[in-house]
């Protein structure tokens, strides 16, 4: 528990703005953003973050039931459309609260991919590779339903 590893792990650090760029530059291996935004990668790179790992943050929620999906995804994750603006700056669970209550499941179904069809995936993504991301973070929503139900059965997530 207190032995460090031979080699320490890569250090990430989330991004919104020139600020948490530069320091990101200065202090990770590796940049983090929950939007693809591609003047976050230039402001990166213009302070020295070339040839380092930049990470897309993408939530989504599978489930062979899209709107099961649907219904996960905005009980657990509707904050998510506000985009990070707005959730850096609310305080805490009432606001947040308060902010999405008008969210409805297709505002977030239109965000956030939902069900199993693969090509949602594939477009959500393709924004972070268009503003010069070099990898995808997917961010399941509840991970108790990231196989199938047969395949949870099947005690297999490969069958």
């Amino acid at each position: 528990m207190w032995d460090l590893p031979d080699a320490p792990p890569p250090v990430g650090v989330a991004v919104s703005g020139d600020r948490s760029c530069q320091l990101a530059d200065r202090l990770a291996d590796l940049l983090i953003a929950s939007e693809p935004r591609p003047e976050l990668i230039s402001v990166f790179e213009a302070h020295g973050g070339t040839g380092k790992p930049k990470v897309g943050q993408l939530p989504i929620c599978y489930d062979t039931d899209r709107d099961a999906a649907i219904a996960r995804a905005h009980d657990q994750f509707r904050r998510f459309g506000g985009g990070w603006p707005v959730n850096s700056e609310l305080p805490g669970p009432a606001a947040f609260a308060s902010a999405t209550q008008f969210v409805r499941p297709e505002d977030v179904a239109e965000s956030i991919p939902c069900g199993d069809d693969a090509d949602a995936v594939v477009e959500a993504v393709r924004p972070y590779v268009d503003a010069g991301f070099t990898e995808i973070a997917l961010v399941q929503i509840d991970g108790d339903h990231q196989c199938g139900v047969s395949q949870q059965q099947q005690g297999s997530p490969f069958t």
